[in-house]
């Protein structure tokens, strides 16, 4: 069954790559948005399996963890899979002590760690 990822905050050639690799590996379609109110307004209206944040957003460069905390925080929304995309080791503990799943870096997008991570949400 297809399951679907929403990406939160990327810039477009980001958000092509990630969709591309997503897709390549899994059996998934991809939404985007740039902000917690957009991100809010989609999970109210689709079934997502997955969100994945940006660490910075594209559209003002505020921090994704924030968007990870507004989503955790909402019980309608808290116990969805979520995943920071960031390189940076100490981001991805901080994203993890908030609930989130240990996420990827955009240097690593298609290792075989990242897709073990992903599989783990969105194997069949």
């Amino acid at each position: 069954m297809r399951k679907t990822v929403l990406d939160v905050g990327n810039c477009q050639p980001d958000h092509s790559a990630i969709r591309q690799m997503l897709t390549r590996h899994f059996d998934v379609r991809v939404l985007q948005c740039d902000e917690l109110s957009d991100a809010m307004q989609i999970l109210n209206s689709e079934s997502i399996d997955l969100v994945l944040i940006n660490r910075k957003l594209d559209k003002d460069y505020s921090d994704g963890i924030d968007v990870l905390k507004g989503l955790k925080a909402d019980s309608r929304f808290a116990s969805i899979p979520m995943m920071l995309i960031t390189n940076y080791s100490e981001v991805q503990d901080e994203a993890v002590e908030i609930g989130a799943i240990r996420g990827f870096g955009k240097l690593s997008l298609s290792s075989e760690e990242t897709l073990n991570r992903l599989s783990g949400v969105l194997a069949p």
